[in-house]
């Protein structure tokens, strides 16, 4: 599995700021989840110190406002046209909610606004469509002056971040809407009536699946059968995923495991093979699922390097942590 950038509100934000140099791509960005430190004053205080020091030095914005009820779409309020440095920042709102936790995934609705005329260039808040891309961990303060701002804030704040795109200066305003914890392995109800047939799988006690194939062989569709049942947000078709998974050749071989490189994997469903697009679509968070598929629905006849051999039908077991 390969990570792809994500093309959502914030990650387009991101690329803004990769642009300039200052921090790493969205999903080098999301490192291991952080939630067991956040518990430990000396580890908070540390990441209160680390977000002052990757914003110390960025350019602020001036003569911009935000008007409105915290948490609610801002009116954007300035005298246009107006310049903007790349990667500047002001926070416009501070937040009325709880402080944002290093750990949590952050929810954010936002707009983008061409500062020559005020006119909206994108937004999200009109559809209710939140981006919720973000994972704020230690990692990501450092690399990320985007991400030490918003560890910096509490629920409800709205800031802006100034980018350039060709002759048109613009600002996206983000309002912080709702956090939360992924979980760091399915933990749902365990689906009971599997069929015999099927491979059978086991956990460790931290969660990663071994397999026995119970004779499993070759097969001309999809098989989808879901292990645990999460109680979760919904995967959408082309929406973005971050799992954990093991695949596996019907000879048991093991080609791949994200559990084996200690971090889930943050995937676009546009961007997977067809077996896992159309897997993994309409299952919910915090479920495992098993996908066994076949060729046509992998990597076909051509294979892949060393690993997959062409024409191999595939066994993955994926446990769905966040969609967004």
């Amino acid at each position: 599995m390969q990570n792809k950038t994500s093309t959502s509100l914030t990650a387009r934000l991101m690329a803004v700021l990769c642009a300039l140099a200052m921090c790493a791509t969205l999903t080098a960005c999301g490192g291991e989840n952080g939630a067991d430190d956040t518990g430990d004053s000396s580890n908070a205080n540390d990441s209160a110190q680390s977000s002052s020091d990757a914003l110390k030095d960025l350019p602020q914005i001036a003569g911009l406002l935000a008007e409105g009820e915290p948490g609610q779409k801002p009116t954007v309020k300035f005298h246009a046209p107006m310049s903007v440095e790349d990667g500047a920042y002001a926070v416009l709102q501070k937040g009325n909610g709880d402080q944002v936790e290093v750990g949590n995934r952050v929810c954010m609705q936002g707009i983008a606004v061409n500062l020559n005329d005020g006119s909206e260039m994108a937004s999200t808040w009109e559809d209710d469509t939140p981006d919720c891309s973000a994972l704020v961990t230690e990692d990501a303060i450092s690399q990320s002056p985007l991400y030490a701002l918003i560890a910096e804030q509490k629920i409800n704040a709205t800031f802006a971040i100034g980018s350039n795109d060709g002759e048109t200066p613009y600002v996206w305003v983000m309002t912080i809407i709702s956090q939360s914890t992924d979980p760091t392995r399915a933990e749902g109800e365990a689906v009971t009536d599997i069929p015999a047939d099927l491979p059978k799988v086991t956990l460790d006690k931290g969660g990663k699946p071994s397999i026995d194939m119970n004779g499993q062989g070759d097969v001309d569709e999809l098989v989808v059968q879901t292990l645990i049942k999460g109680d979760g947000k919904e995967v959408k078709e082309g929406s973005y995923v971050r799992a954990h998974y093991t695949g596996w050749l019907l000879d048991g071989t093991q080609f791949d495991s994200s559990w084996d490189r200690g971090e889930p994997s943050d995937f676009s469903l546009t961007q997977v093979i067809e077996g896992w697009s159309q897997g993994l679509a309409g299952q919910t968070v915090g479920s495992q699922v098993l996908l066994i598929v076949p060729s046509d629905l992998g990597y076909g006849d051509s294979g892949s390097g060393d690993t997959i051999p062409g024409g191999a039908t595939l066994v993955f077991v994926v446990d769905i942590l966040a969609t967004y």
